[in-house]
């Protein structure tokens, strides 16, 4: 048996003496299975073991600042406000849940109601305070500049006095809150009383490519909420027909809106003939129309030349036609030059012409120039 190696001898000096006298008489291999063997159970004891602790209590000792509510965040005194909101006030249990303010009254009559400005943040809000619209020109402020001091909501009187000549029916407008930062407009809807008309048209009618466009008028005194049916007619039938439904709009008493409406499965050879049907609350209702033709312009090209050619080929044959039932000569043959007239030639004709006449004598021309 081979001696202990000196790590082998450091590991037994800390066992009793009998452990020692046992591991001195294994062999080699089995001392070293027997040492690999202790070191994996002394890496799972490690594993397992709880963490220390000071480990435990890290998150204790975390920066408070990490932990604070939100509300400890909010920008201090010199950042101004965190937050505001203007809405229409309200009491009881539907506080603050008006959409919009409402007012109703005759021409020449003094409406009264009552803006929200609540101010959230940690600084006084200043916020100017102006009307826009139809009916927001006809409100007035006890003062354009409010000021809210921090965590307060404070109601704003407002004062909306109905022209003596307005027309009755719908007007709208919009109250603007402004702190030079953000804007919010709250809109104010106002019922003039008296007899109230409710009528409305669609104009300029156009068709372009799978676009179809137009334009609503409401040429009545009453806050209309269009609905809208469209129905296109081809050469073989119904192309399109898209039943009524609502529009995405309140359209003002004399308010022009220009809108779109898309046609995605247009045709790309046809001659069609699109309607556009519009009603509204009240009785309001209006149709209009227009035609478009829609011709590919690769064949069309083609086609064109096409039947050109055709036509001058036709023109052609009848005009030989012609020609041949009068008995009219065909024309000559202006690539062979030929102009003689048809049939048989002799042999004299055949053969070439020359010249017959005497030649003048040269003497006399001689002498006369011999004479000069």
């Amino acid at each position: 048996m081979s001696p202990p190696t000196p790590r082998l001898r450091r590991a037994l000096l800390v066992l009793t003496p009998r452990l020692r006298r046992a591991l001195l008489v294994l062999t080699p291999r089995l001392r070293r299975a027997l040492l690999v063997l202790t070191a994996a159970l002394a890496a799972l004891l490690c594993a397992l073991a709880p963490l220390p602790a000071a480990a435990d209590g890290l998150a204790d000792t975390a920066p408070a600042a990490d932990t604070a509510p939100a509300a400890d965040t909010a920008p201090t005194a010199g950042d101004g406000p965190a937050d505001w909101t203007a809405r229409p006030a309200g009491g009881g249990a539907d506080r603050d849940g008006r959409p919009y303010v409402y007012l109703e009254g005759t021409p020449g009559t003094a409406l009264q109601d009552r803006l929200a400005v609540t101010n959230s943040g940690r600084a006084p809000l200043t916020v100017r305070l102006r009307g826009d619209g139809r009916a927001g020109a006809w409100i007035g402020f006890a003062a354009d500049t409010v000021t809210v001091p921090a965590r307060t909501r404070a109601e704003v009187p407002i004062a909306l006095t109905v022209p003596p000549d307005a027309v009755p029916g719908d007007a709208s407008g919009e109250v603007v809150a402004d702190d030079g930062d953000e804007e919010i407009r709250v809109p104010v809807r106002v019922r003039i009383g008296g007899p109230t008309l409710a009528a409305l048209t669609v104009e300029d009618v156009e068709i372009s490519g799978g676009t179809i466009r137009y334009a609503l008028v409401n040429r009545g005194n009453a806050m209309l909420e269009p609905r809208l049916a469209v129905r296109a007619d081809g050469m073989f039938g119904t192309l399109l027909d898209s039943p009524e439904r609502p529009l995405p709009l309140e359209l003002a008493p004399g308010r022009r809106v220009e809108r779109t409406e898309p046609w995605p499965d247009a045709p790309a050879l046809d001659a069609v003939t699109v309607r556009l049907r519009v009603t509204a609350p009240g009785g309001a209702r209006d149709e209009a129309e227009a035609s478009a033709t829609y011709v590919p312009v690769g064949p069309a090209v083609g086609g064109g030349l096409l039947v050109l050619g055709g036509l001058a080929l036709l023109g052609s044959v009848a005009y030989r036609r012609r020609r041949a039932r009068r008995g009219d000569p065909e024309p000559p043959d202006t690539e062979t030059g030929g102009t003689d007239p048809p049939g048989p030639k002799s042999a004299d004709d055949r053969q070439p012409t020359t010249e017959t006449r005497p030649l003048v004598k040269a003497g006399p021309l001689v002498k006369a120039g011999a004479e000069s």
